[in-house]
């Protein structure tokens, strides 16, 4: 097996393509050791020490590394966590697979918040994907969208220019009742 590792905009946080199947649908977020419970890939990565955070999509892994770890001193050991899992044929998620999604929104903007998740879903996750993260919708409020940032978008020094810039320019030329684009922690 032969994973392949790409950084990514985010210093912190790298991108693993272990050339399989990682998710076959939506993406898993792991912000912590107990979230990863029910995931014996996210638990194996974190055990490999120096872990802040493991994030699936569906053909990537991305990890950020703790503020005191090396990526030199810790790579090594989640490149053979993940060759470890794989080879052992355990599944990546036990049980039901939820997340990964946008939040449900209804009312009276819901035809704004269904034009939003669609310009999200085919704009915006595919080029994010790219760089080992994903955002997702979280709210519509007075002209605001609430998004959350999950893999290498969370704490990304870039982020901030990504929704500002990127986003928020994207949303308010195609929706004019988008008036800001903030981030939302989960």
């Amino acid at each position: 097996m032969f994973i392949q590792t790409e950084s990514t905009p985010n210093p912190a946080t790298l991108k693993f393509l272990p050339g399989q199947t990682v998710l076959d649908l939506g993406t898993a977020d792991f912000p912590t050791v107990e979230a990863a419970a029910k995931s014996p890939l996210a638990s194996r990565i974190f055990a490999a020490g120096g872990v802040s955070a493991v994030f699936f999509g569906t053909d990537f892994v991305t990890v950020t590394k703790a503020d005191d770890a090396d990526w030199q001193h810790i790579k090594p050991a989640i490149l053979g966590a993940i060759m470890e899992h794989y080879q052992s044929g355990a599944p990546v998620i036990v049980g039901e697979q939820s997340g990964g999604g946008h939040a449900e929104h209804s009312g009276e903007d819901a035809d704004i918040v269904r034009q939003i998740k669609e310009l999200l879903d085919t704009r915006v996750r595919p080029a994010v994907a790219q760089d080992g993260g994903d955002i997702t919708f979280h709210g519509f409020d007075r002209g605001v969208v609430y998004l959350h940032m999950q893999g290498a978008c969370a704490g990304c020094p870039s982020s901030t220019l990504t929704l500002k810039m990127g986003i928020e320019n994207l949303l308010r030329h195609y929706i004019p009742e988008v008036l800001e684009v903030r981030p939302v922690a989960v």
